[in-house]
């Protein structure tokens, strides 16, 4: 109970300083909200009279009060860039990030776990070196690179999507996930060669303790001590590792959204910075901090339960 309170407590602490920093840093940038609005040849009265309505007249501590606390009510403020609620522009966007992201996490589980015990299984034979080859290869290749090699081969040539043209989840259920497919890979291709290659050194960690020597003594198989026993203590040592990584694929999301010309938070997020848009800027960055700082809530959480070494040390 002390380890889960003193977890709640740094996450509500590191929220509060990313709120601190993301409202200042934005707000001493160079530029008027008002004069993007109004334009260049507006009036300083109707520049006073935006900036009063706005909020920005007043001194920057009472601003960041009065957006803490209406973040925190589920108040957002209105979109200066699309003049509306930020709340209502998010909540079709944020579902599309949240999908894609979802995708990105089951195909790198799915794959690198398999894998990464395979090549862990098959220790110095052609198949590890395959393996390690292909992992190296994937590791090389940013996402954003992944992106436009993907659009080409299996768009322009293969013909098995239209890039650029995103199908709605609402529209067409099948026609979404077989278009989302493309960027998730895209995504998930350096993940998986990753956590490939850290769930194969797990392993064969694991593969040379005493509690394998004596299992094997006993009979047992060596698939039943593989997956009954070293896999289990291997993605421990391998679940911060995930945590980290789920973080970084919804963060990462954003230039494969803008590659893709899938309308989620990343180019909602780009086209904000671009228009000086404070209040929808600020909410999208709490989002993907509150996103990455709660999946290392819940992974500490989770080992917690698993090892009951952390729950004994807590």
């Amino acid at each position: 109970m002390r380890y889960l309170v003193k977890k709640l407590v740094i996450l509500i602490l590191t929220m509060f300083l990313i709120s601190l920093f993301t409202f200042f840093a934005f707000h001493i940038l160079p530029g008027d909200p008002a004069q993007l609005i109004l334009g260049t040849s507006a009036s300083p009265e109707k520049l006073d009279a935006l900036r009063q309505q706005l909020g920005t007249d007043q001194p920057l501590p009472v601003q960041y009060r009065a957006w803490i606390t209406g973040f925190l009510h589920g108040d957002f403020g209105t979109s200066i860039r699309y003049s509306m609620p930020v709340r209502d522009l998010l909540s079709d966007r944020i579902q599309v990030t949240l999908l894609l992201g979802l995708m990105v996490i089951v195909l790198t589980l799915l794959v690198s776990i398999p894998l990464g015990v395979h090549a862990a299984r098959v220790r110095n034979t052609i198949s590890e070196r395959i393996i390690n080859g292909l992992t190296m290869l994937g590791i090389s290749f940013p996402s954003f690179f992944l992106s436009i090699l993907f659009m080409w081969i299996f768009g322009l040539v293969l013909h098995l999507f239209t890039p650029g043209r995103y199908v709605a989840l609402s529209e067409d259920p099948a026609g979404f996930f077989h278009f989302m497919f493309f960027p998730a890979l895209a995504i998930a291709v350096p993940e998986i060669a990753i956590l490939t290659k850290y769930i194969r050194a797990a392993m064969l960690e694991e593969l040379s303790k005493d509690y394998v020597r004596t299992a094997r003594g006993k009979g047992r198989s060596r698939s039943g001590i593989l997956y009954g026993h070293v896999l289990k203590n291997a993605i421990v040592s391998v679940i911060p590792l995930i945590g980290m990584m789920i973080g970084e694929i919804f963060s990462g999301s954003i230039i494969v959204e803008q590659v893709f010309g899938i309308p989620g938070i990343g180019r909602l997020l780009i086209a904000s910075v671009t228009g000086r848009d404070f209040p929808l800027t600020q909410t999208l960055v709490m989002y993907v901090a509150l996103v990455i700082v709660l999946t290392n809530f819940a992974v500490d959480i989770l080992i917690q339960v698993i090892d009951p070494r952390i729950r004994l040390q807590g």
